[in-house]
């Protein structure tokens, strides 16, 4: 993420030490403009960072409608904050079911009140432990949070990339300077049926899209 705190345990963890200091903004998500609730403790509290607005203008469109069996798409925001991408996921495409995943309470809590607010009642924010085993994504956007290490990164990237269904594509928006080519080429490297490409460079970002091998 592009725009952490001096502290990176101080968004990152389920019980944020920082006061809640909540309060409104108006953002522009998905072509229309949203009220939202954000709070001190989370990531990117008083705005739409640049990263997150580079990865929205960078992903290519969701896919459309039901799986060939019927079944409702999943989606999947991982490292939700506040919410901006989940909404934005569940604007595009509201007959799937988007998740919002945080490890951040207060982060998921607003991610909640701000899906009611806009209308997306099939948007659930939730801890990744309460994800189903069997969930398989079709798509996943994710402004990951660098600066909590490499191992805390790898390990979030290895349990949730794999998870996506055989059509389907993960884009993750990373700052050149922390790290994006690096990362990159871990991921194809580590990431076993699974390949990494840079899809978008902006503004000092790299957008990576990861997909299935063949």
């Amino acid at each position: 993420m592009d725009e952490p705190p001096a502290e990176p345990q101080h968004y990152f963890t389920a019980q944020p030490a920082a006061p809640e200091e909540r309060r409104r903004i108006t953002v522009r998500l998905a072509g229309r403009e949203l009220d939202v609730e954000v709070a001190s403790g989370i990531f990117s509290p008083g705005r739409l960072d640049l990263g997150t607005q580079v990865l929205l203008r960078s992903v290519p469109p969701l896919p459309d409608g039901p799986r060939a069996d019927g079944t409702a798409r999943q989606l999947l925001d991982l490292g939700c904050g506040w919410g901006p991408v989940a909404l934005t996921q569940a604007a595009q495409r509201p007959e799937a079911d988007v998740w919002a995943l945080d490890v951040n309470e207060r982060a998921l809590d607003l991610t909640r009140r701000n899906a009611v607010a806009a209308g997306a009642p099939r948007l659930r924010a939730a801890r990744p432990d309460d994800v189903p085993d069997d969930v398989r994504f079709d798509a996943i956007w994710s402004n990951p949070p660098i600066r909590v290490g490499k191992a805390a990164l790898h390990a979030m990237l290895e349990r949730w990339l794999p998870r996506l269904t055989p059509d389907g594509a993960a884009h993750l928006v990373v700052q050149r300077n922390l790290g994006a080519d690096s990362l990159q080429a871990w991921a194809d490297d580590r990431l076993e049926g699974l390949t990494t490409a840079r899809a978008a460079s902006a503004k000092g970002f790299r957008v990576l899209e990861v997909r299935r091998d063949g």
